[in-house]
């Protein structure tokens, strides 16, 4: 079993300039680089970006649905870097309605556990391919208030590794928290993310810069 080092990969405009930070978890067995290659299909000229890495590739070594302690003390360790990243950023005056976050597969995953055990209202949330992690969803896990975050939530219909099910119980308990949440299930679609799921999260995305020009 593995913790994680503090590796987190910067890229973009500096954070006292943009005022706006995307935060980008990458998914099992990929890099923080790779994840940055989204930018070449987001509206996101005017961010600051944030990309851990995760020790061996992989935030936690078993299924996100495999009981909680089977992935520690991974999970609980990728849990605190993503914690310090945010801290970070706010520590620098950034407002958490300024800081989105963003994962696909394994980094959504970590992305929506994160944010829903000490939510706030963030800019926004861009899950695709993921859900909250356990064998079973303990509510109890889950503080805080969205403050009507706008969340973006997808996957396959089957998907290898995020069923149906699973989304509908994230939806359910991100609504509960406060949170507006977008749920797109996608027929036979391969485990990847679609340009209409890159529209969507640049509609949540294009908000941010809307409210740069207010």
């Amino acid at each position: 079993m593995y913790t994680h080092q503090k590796n987190i990969i910067t890229a973009g405009k500096p954070l006292q300039e943009t005022g706006k930070a995307l935060i980008m978890i990458h998914g099992r067995g990929a890099t923080a680089k790779s994840i940055l290659s989204l930018n070449d299909y987001l509206n996101v000229t005017n961010f600051s970006f944030f990309a851990p890495q995760a020790t061996n590739h992989s935030w936690y070594p078993y299924s996100f649905m495999a009981p909680v302690e089977q992935n520690q003390p991974a999970l609980d360790s990728a849990l605190s870097l993503l914690n310090e990243v945010v801290d970070s950023i706010q520590n620098q005056g950034i407002n958490s309605k300024s800081i989105y976050l963003l994962g696909f597969s394994q980094g959504a995953c970590l992305t929506a556990e994160f944010a829903a055990r000490k939510a706030q209202q963030y800019g926004g949330l861009i899950l695709f391919t993921g859900g909250l992690i356990g064998q079973q969803l303990n509510t109890q896990n889950y503080t805080g208030d969205f403050g009507g975050t706008p969340v973006l939530i997808t996957t396959g219909d089957p998907d290898p590794h995020v069923p149906v099910s699973r989304v509908n119980e994230t939806v359910q308990i991100l609504e509960e928290k406060g949170a507006t949440v977008t749920k797109n299930i996608y027929k036979g679609r391969p485990h990847t993310i679609l340009p209409e799921e890159i529209a969507l999260a640049n509609k949540i995305l294009n908000n941010a810069a809307a409210n740069t020009k207010n």
